[in-house]
């Protein structure tokens, strides 16, 4: 049996209704869990739990934590983690079950695509036909598994992913010391890399992405990002999300600290 978990917030509110929408024909259970302080809405057929922002707000940590320990007590032998604003392909669910088949430990990874701005997705709409994987990540072609190196663990994204029990198991699951925006799927990443557990490139898995407005960095997290980076770097030795720092950097926002090992705000 299968379990979706999905995160959702007020602000996505939208894109989870046309998520779950096109879930609901499919042979899965639904788990969504909320993240704002209010009280959840009802969501037609899924299952909703309820996990309060903390301190520094969301917490999409706990959230995933709790999501999968529903679906893991429920039976569940596939868990597909889909964020708020992405819909499954056709072949999602399919393809991930057969990588899971022969990975069981596996962290599972298919391709997503951004879908662009104006395309509103419907239960009917033919996402096959606007299949454009993100060229960021491998995206091998349907029915192929390919497993990752060890230097492709930070390409992992947690916006489309799957495992088993067994497989979450062996991880331990997203460290809920990370909340906020950021840091969160990367150190899930390493710590499968630490555990042996392998990053598979998942032919099919496709996702799309819904559009909505962003930024480029993304300013709204900054403080974020640098909270999360910090903490991550004193447990890996390295800075997540560098890109993004770099361009904070040349803006004016962050300064390098004195040994050159980090940001801080400018």
């Amino acid at each position: 049996m299968t379990a979706v978990v999905t995160l959702a917030s007020a602000a996505r509110l939208d894109h989870v209704r046309r998520q779950q929408a096109r879930l609901a024909g499919a042979d899965v259970e639904r788990v969504v869990v909320w993240l704002d302080a209010e009280e959840p809405p009802a969501l037609d057929g899924a299952i909703v739990l309820h996990v309060p922002p903390g301190a520094h707000g969301m917490r999409l940590a706990a959230g995933r934590n709790l999501g999968v320990a529903e679906a893991t007590a429920r039976g569940h032998g596939l868990l597909v983690l889909l964020d708020a604003d992405c819909v499954p392909g056709p072949n999602l669910l399919a393809a991930y079950a057969a990588a899971a088949a022969s990975h069981q430990d596996g962290l599972l990874c298919g391709a997503v695509t951004y879908l662009a701005q104006g395309v509103t997705v419907e239960a009917d709409t033919d996402l096959a036909a606007l299949t454009a994987p993100h060229p960021a990540r491998p995206a091998p072609a349907v029915g192929d598994l390919v497993e990752a190196a060890p230097e492709e663990y930070p390409l992992f994204w947690s916006l489309s992913f799957a495992t088993t029990p067994a497989g979450w198991a062996r991880i331990g699951g997203f460290d809920e010391a990370y909340e906020g925006y950021g840091g969160e799927d990367t150190d899930l990443a390493f710590r499968a890399r630490d555990a042996g557990a392998p990053l598979v490139w998942v032919g099919g898995a496709d996702a799309y992405h819904q559009h909505h407005p962003t930024s480029s960095p993304p300013w709204q997290h900054l403080d974020d990002i640098l909270r999360n980076g910090a903490l991550f770097h004193g447990r890996w030795g390295t800075w997540p999300m560098t890109g993004w720092l770099e361009a904070f950097e040349a803006a004016g926002a962050v300064v390098r600290e004195g040994d050159g090992t980090g940001w801080r705000r400018a």
